[in-house]
């Protein structure tokens, strides 16, 4: 029976939060469409993990766990994923729309043939066809991408899907192992400490942009973050000016985020910082400007100066957390 291959990301052996939402949303559409789901998990060490994909709705895990893979590896984990859709014959393949995800996903769509339908927001099966509904034109607009019934690759974008465990197991099977040279090869990761929280999985971030006017005033935003239990975003602007890491923005050329609660601090709102959080569920905006085109998008919006504003918020929270 054809069904949903679902690749599973994973770091330091930990499965990520993402990959587990498309995974629960591969079993919500493969009920309704009389589809089998299984995961493909590849890495070193990992063969452990396996079995609670079967709480997601995975009934079959495909495993490729050598040293070589241990890092990621475009080459060696298309392979290794190809060589679980040899397997499973699905008629799509979804991952989640990460970093590696959009590396990963248009390497194997080309490795096989099929189309890509890219950081998609609903996702159906439509007589036979995946149908999907992807943000356009920096977030303005909504696009229906179908492929035409034929298999696809499909990316799924993180925190709009629901991750829903329950109580499947799932039968593992080992993949063979992957053959020829992988010609690029990561040799050393260099990452800073601090262990924050990622944007892109984040359910509640807080974000500066150029209104907390330094670096140092980050500090701020990092306490109502910690109280929150948020991540911190920032804008392209103050990404720019080397006020904080990179790995922080959000964005069009950022991460593209979808939390339960974006709270946007001294950020006008360009476009192109729009298209990165404008399907956040809830969105509060903090700025002096009362045209600032951040307030088309919120659903809360705060007239003033933030570092008025975020110490009362500060206070009100830590109030909160006295009470319970």
């Amino acid at each position: 029976m054809a069904g949903i291959l679902v690749f599973i990301e994973q770091r330091n052996g930990n499965l990520r939060k993402a990959s587990l939402e498309a995974l629960s949303e591969a079993k919500r559409l493969a009920s309704g469409a009389g589809l089998e789901v299984s995961a493909v998990l590849v890495g070193h060490g990992i063969s452990g993990k396996a079995t609670e994909l079967g709480q997601y709705g995975a009934g079959r895990v495909f495993v490729a766990d050598e040293e070589k893979l241990a890092r990621y590896s475009a080459e060696g984990y298309a392979s290794a994923v190809r060589a679980a859709v040899e397997k499973s014959a699905p008629v799509a393949v979804f991952m989640a729309a990460t970093a590696l995800g959009r590396d990963l996903s248009g390497r194997l769509a080309a490795r096989l043939g099929w189309g890509c339908l890219a950081d998609v927001v609903r996702v159906q099966i439509e007589g036979g066809s995946v149908v999907a509904t992807r943000p356009v034109y920096s977030g303005k607009a909504l696009a229906t991408v179908d492929g035409a019934g034929k298999p696809v690759v499909v990316t799924l974008r993180p925190n709009v899907f629901a991750a829903s465990i329950g109580e499947g197991k799932a039968e593992v099977e080992a993949l063979p192992q992957v053959t020829g040279d992988i010609r690029a090869v990561v040799k050393e990761i260099l990452a800073k400490e601090g262990g924050e929280l990622d944007v892109a999985e984040a359910d509640v971030i807080v974000s500066g942009g150029r209104g907390i006017k330094g670096p140092e005033n980050f500090a701020l935003l990092r306490e109502l973050a910690r109280l929150l239990g948020a991540a911190v975003g920032a804008s392209r602007a103050v990404v720019d000016a080397g006020w904080i890491d990179h790995a922080h923005q959000v964005g069009q050329t950022g991460k593209v985020v979808s939390p339960s609660l974006y709270i946007a601090c001294g950020i006008s709102g360009a476009i192109q910082h729009l298209a990165g959080m404008s399907s956040s569920k809830l969105i509060v905006a903090i700025n002096k400007d009362a045209e600032a085109p951040i307030f088309k998008v919120a659903d809360y919006g705060i007239v003033g100066d933030l570092f008025q504003v975020v110490p009362v918020l500060i206070d009100e929270v830590k109030k909160l957390k006295a009470e319970t």
